[in-house]
């Protein structure tokens, strides 16, 4: 089957301060990115495709991407930031992303951030599913929030609704802390240590791009563009509100290694040079 693996690897980085992305974090020089790959491709994805800024795209592929080019077919796609309002640099957020991605990929595909490392196993769960699924019916991997947290400050979680298997309802969440309390929009919300969470590992067919494209275009009507940003999980809430498509839940216990802080570096080096010394990567 013929799989693309989509790595979102725009983003700012402003909490961490510099090129997240393309930090090493084993010996060698090999970044998250490098391992992502790996475990992808040994899944059964045999492309990658990595969504850039223009301004970081040179350096991403001198520190990174030549590297990776090696093991796997990749392509680069620039994340469009003309339809910006005057002010704004951040582009508009992870569906966006994804939907910059349309005239590239043609086959199912998954979804990664470029600053998280998700596990082995969770690549097989997705590239499984990917394999049989019809249009519209997507898949995603769910982690318990109180394996997600980062030490050092706030993060970013999807807070996902699970019925029967399948994906009810997620919300972005874009404050929590180490006491698992939440920002919501000025609300605060204490979440459970066992909440499923989206660490943005999504399995998708083309047919979603259609959809977003329609999403993206309500986005930039009713939302403020100045600050909003377009989410894969309220575009995704709203696909499956629309009865569009369905998502089956992979749950992990895995505990989540990545780069929201600097100060994060230490705990995804150590584990990285774990994995390597038990012989899990060469």
């Amino acid at each position: 089957m013929n799989a693309a693996l989509v790595v979102m690897a725009a983003g700012m980085g402003s909490r961490f301060g510099g090129l997240k992305q393309a930090e090493p974090v084993s010996d060698d020089g090999r970044s998250i990115p490098d391992f992502s790959v790996y475990d992808a491709k040994k899944a059964g994805f045999d492309k990658a495709v990595f969504i850039l800024r223009e301004d970081m795209k040179e350096d991403f592929i001198k520190l990174v991407g030549h590297r990776i080019e090696k093991q796997i077919d990749t392509e680069y796609v620039i994340q469009d930031t003309s339809s910006l309002p005057e002010g704004r640099t951040k582009p508009f957020g992870t569906a966006h992303a994804i939907l910059c991605c349309r005239d590239t990929v043609k086959t199912p595909f998954a979804v990664i951030n470029a600053d998280d490392y998700y596990g082995t196993d969770a690549f097989f769960d997705i590239c499984r599913h990917l394999q049989s699924a019809r249009p519209g019916e997507y898949a995603m991997t769910a982690y318990r929030l109180k394996n997600t947290l980062s030490e050092n400050g706030t993060v970013s979680r999807g807070v996902c609704e699970i019925e029967n298997g399948f994906l009810k309802n997620i919300t972005e969440h874009t404050k929590i802390n180490t006491d698992m309390k939440s920002d919501l929009n000025g609300n605060i919300i204490q979440l459970a240590a066992d909440t499923p969470v989206s660490m943005n590992l999504w399995g998708f067919t083309p047919d979603i791009f259609d959809e977003l494209a329609e999403e993206f275009e309500v986005f930039t009507k009713t939302a403020d563009l100045m600050k909003d940003e377009f989410f894969i999980p309220s575009a995704v809430r709203n696909m499956i509100a629309k009865g569009f498509a369905s998502v089956k839940v992979f749950e992990s216990g895995s505990k989540w290694y990545g780069i929201t802080y600097r100060e994060d570096m230490a705990a995804i080096k150590d584990k990285i040079g774990e994995y390597i010394g038990n012989g899990l990567y060469d």
